[in-house]
């Protein structure tokens, strides 16, 4: 009798255990579709956003290189600003580790007491004054206490947390030292930032400034404990070890003073009055990646971003300054009277490009290289050939359409014999997850005898400087 009674205790309690567990798998996959539902709707909220900012920039939302533009934003919005959904305690708490050393924190080299560096972490964020992305390089040092260290690559799974948010370089040192400092529970804590942030141009500044420098580069730094006085000695043996390897911090500062004076969006604070729809969209972008748009840092970004978006808005004006209609078409082929003048392969290199991609609605940027062949005393001026390459590089494009349009009108001068190679940085590429700086991207078009004679194609390409120094 005790023997099915007990029997039957036993299957009842594997009943309930097997119940609790589908009520707890229930509970989890409601969470998992309630969480999934949120995240559509905000990949909602920030498609229909994009194409009302597609729309303001005169473009066709039905075009085949913009129908699915507005959801691969949202997708690279929501990727590179995942950070806000992630908790610093859930990364380093399961990775302290026991190691035996001095309780003071001084005296054993490695390890506890002694001086702990992860050099040459690439992240990258965006923005919080103007919505782009930037470039950073982090290098995390810390001093460990209480006998405990923590996994390597934690260091940069919680740099990457604070990275992945809308942000200023000074922030991002404070915030990922700050968690660093109250994770690990160390002696101290260092952290020192290589920001570089695009420096973008508009239109007008472009024509005017060929030398216009491409990055606008800070380092910042960020101290807990030991490290909180950059005076001590400490300090010192931090900035030897990132030196060793080649790392300059001559020009490090510990603080960036002033709200957005890193952001080199104060360049076209004085374009004309943004479109109050498009600011507003922006707006609701903002607070979908889950931000207070009301956030003091944040008040101006909608408008700032817009602006700069409509640098490359599609418009049908023509090129005045310079402008390819303001000359004869052939105007600068050689003349055929001077027949004892031999035609040599010509060229003009690292001419300047800024353009916006299509498909994700950021900026790439590099260098051109035009050829033709002419005498030498009929060369075209520079100036010309940079205002064709910053009228087709100002709209949405993609690279291989922009070589191809290079090409062709400056075909129209010197006949039909050219050659255009265009190098660029695309942000797309460290915004959508892969991450991999001073990647670059190289195009070439070829007209006429450059598409027959591949020695003519030789000669060319080796006349362009390698490696480009003009390619960051």
């Amino acid at each position: 009798m005790e023997g099915i009674v007990n029997g039957h205790f036993n299957v009842e309690l594997e009943k309930g255990l097997k119940a609790g567990v589908c009520r707890e798998l229930r509970i989890e996959n409601r969470q998992e579709e309630e969480e999934e539902e949120v995240e559509e709707e905000k990949i909602d909220v920030i498609e229909d956003a994009v194409k009302v900012l597609l729309l303001g920039l005169g473009e066709d939302i039905n075009r085949e290189g913009l129908r699915k533009t507005p959801l691969r934003v949202a997708k690279a919005l929501r990727e590179g600003t995942r950070g806000y959904k992630l908790k610093v305690k859930d990364i380093v708490q399961s990775a302290l580790f026991p190691e035996a050393g001095l309780e003071s924190g001084v005296g054993h080299a490695g390890g506890v007491g002694g001086l702990v560096i992860v050099r040459d972490l690439d992240l990258f964020s965006y923005c919080e004054s103007c919505l782009l992305p930037f470039q950073v390089k982090c290098h995390v040092g810390y001093v460990p206490s209480g006998q405990r260290v923590v996994g390597l690559s934690k260091l940069s799974r919680v740099a990457d947390v604070f990275a992945k948010r809308l942000q200023d370089p000074q922030r991002l040192a404070d915030d990922i030292c700050s968690a660093l400092h109250y994770g690990i529970m160390p002696t101290g804590v260092a952290v020192v930032l290589q920001c570089s942030h695009i420096h973008f141009s508009n239109f007008a500044s472009a024509f005017l400034n060929s030398n216009h420098q491409r990055w606008f580069k800070v380092v910042v730094t960020s101290g807990s404990g030991v490290f909180e006085n950059e005076k001590e000695d400490i300090w010192g043996e931090f900035l030897s070890l990132l030196r060793f390897r080649g790392i300059n911090t001559e020009d490090s500062c510990s603080r960036v003073s002033g709200h957005g004076s890193w952001c080199p969006s104060q360049n076209i604070s004085k374009m004309e009055p943004a479109n109050v729809e498009m600011v507003n969209v922006v707006t609701s972008i903002i607070q979908s990646l889950g931000e207070d748009p009301l956030r003091e840092e944040l008040l101006g970004t909608p408008t700032c971003f817009v602006k700069w978006l409509m640098n490359f808005r599609n418009t049908d004006f023509e090129m005045k300054l310079h402008g390819v209609d303001r000359y004869g078409i052939n105007l600068f082929k050689s003349n055929g009277d001077n027949g004892h003048t031999e035609e040599s392969i010509q060229s003009e290199l690292n001419l300047s490009i800024w353009s916006q991609c299509e498909h994700h609605l950021l900026p790439f940027h590099g260098v051109v290289h035009i050829g033709y062949f002419g005498t030498g005393i009929d060369a075209i001026g520079v100036s010309l050939l940079q205002s064709i390459v910053h009228f087709h590089g100002f709209k949405l494009q993609v690279q291989e359409r922009l070589t191809r349009q290079i090409a062709e009108t400056v075909s129209l001068l010197v006949g039909k014999d050219v050659m255009v190679v265009v190098e660029c940085n695309h942000t797309c590429m460290i915004s959508r997850g892969i991450e991999k700086f001073g990647s670059s991207t190289a195009t070439m078009a070829v007209l006429g005898r450059f598409s027959t004679e591949p020695a003519a194609r030789v000669k060319f390409l080796h006349s362009i400087p390698s490696p480009s120094a003009s390619v960051v």
